[in-house]
C-alpha cells in the first residue's frame, strides 16, 4: 500500500507536458509491476494521456483546450541519455529556424550516430538521420548546415540555389574557429556536401584546406545549383 500511495504522489506531481516511461521513475525494480499498472490507470482516468507504448504525459491546458507535448518532449530520449548527448533535431523543423524554410512538417527528424527505424509517436511520425560524426553538443549547430547541403534537393517550399545563398550568410556569421569545425566535421559526409562546403568557401575567401583533394576529380554532383548563385561551384564539378 506505501509503494502504492508513493507511485501516485509521483504521478500526481508530474509537470504538465512532460512525457514519462516507467524507468523516468525512482522506483525500486521489483515495484515495475505496481508502477505500470498505476500509469494504466491513470491514463484510463484522464489524468494522463498516451503518447505511444509505455510512455506518458499529463495534458497542459490552455484557452484552446489540452495541447500536446512539445517536440523536443516527444523525442527526447532518442535525444539524451542520462547527462550524455545522443541525437539531436535537424531537418525540416531545424532547418526552419536557420530561415531555410518556411514549411512545418508532422515529421520530426533525429540526427543519431545509430541506425533506427521510423517511429510514430502520436501525430508526430520520427525519422533518423545517420550522423557520420560523433556527436557532442558543440558540433549539433553546425551538424545542421551539413545536413541541409545533404538534404539540400528536399528542403520543402525552396529551391537548392536559395538554400545556398542562406547557408553562405549563416557561414559568414560563423567564428574561424567553427568555420574550420565545419570543415572538419564535414569531411565525414558525402563527396557532394563536401563539394558544396568547398565551393562556398572558396566563393567567400575561407580556407577549405585539402577538401577539394578528398574528392574524385571525374565525379560531378547534379544539385540544381547554377555559377549565377555559386560562382565557384564548376571548380567543384557542381552542375
Amino acid at each position: 500500500m506505501v509503494i502504492r500511495e508513493d507511485i501516485k504522489r509521483k504521478i500526481s506531481a508530474l509537470s504538465e507536458g512532460l512525457v514519462v516511461s516507467a524507468s523516468d521513475f525512482d522506483i525500486p525494480r521489483r515495484y515495475r509491476a505496481t508502477l505500470v499498472k498505476a500509469l494504466n490507470q491513470f491514463e484510463y482516468a484522464g489524468v494522463l494521456k498516451r503518447v505511444s507504448k509505455g510512455r506518458y504525459y499529463k495534458p497542459q491546458k490552455s484557452y484552446f483546450g489540452e495541447q500536446f507535448p512539445s517536440e523536443r518532449e516527444i523525442v527526447k530520449d532518442f535525444l539524451e541519455k542520462g547527462n550524455k548527448v545522443v541525437g539531436y533535431i535537424t531537418g525540416t523543423r531545424a532547418f526552419s529556424s536557420l530561415a531555410l524554410t518556411t514549411q512545418v512538417s508532422s515529421t520530426i527528424m533525429v540526427g543519431t550516430n545509430v541506425s533506427r527505424r521510423p517511429v510514430n509517436r502520436g501525430q508526430y511520425r520520427i525519422v533518423f538521420l545517420l550522423q557520420p560524426n560523433l556527436i557532442v553538443k558543440e558540433d549539433i549547430p553546425l551538424f545542421i548546415l551539413l545536413d541541409a547541403l545533404r538534404l539540400i534537393k528536399k528542403i520543402p517550399a525552396t529551391t537548392p540555389g536559395e538554400t545556398i545563398l542562406q547557408i553562405m550568410a549563416w557561414v559568414k556569421e560563423l567564428s574561424d574557429a567553427d568555420r574550420n569545425r565545419l570543415i572538419e566535421l564535414g569531411k565525414a559526409y558525402k563527396p557532394y556536401v563536401k563539394a558544396q562546403l568547398g565551393a562556398i568557401f572558396e566563393y567567400l575567401g575561407y580556407p577549405f584546406y585539402d577538401l577539394q583533394e578528398m574528392l574524385n576529380p571525374v565525379s560531378h554532383y547534379r544539385l540544381g545549383i547554377t555559377s549565377a548563385v555559386l560562382p565557384t561551384s564548376s571548380h567543384w564539378n557542381i552542375i
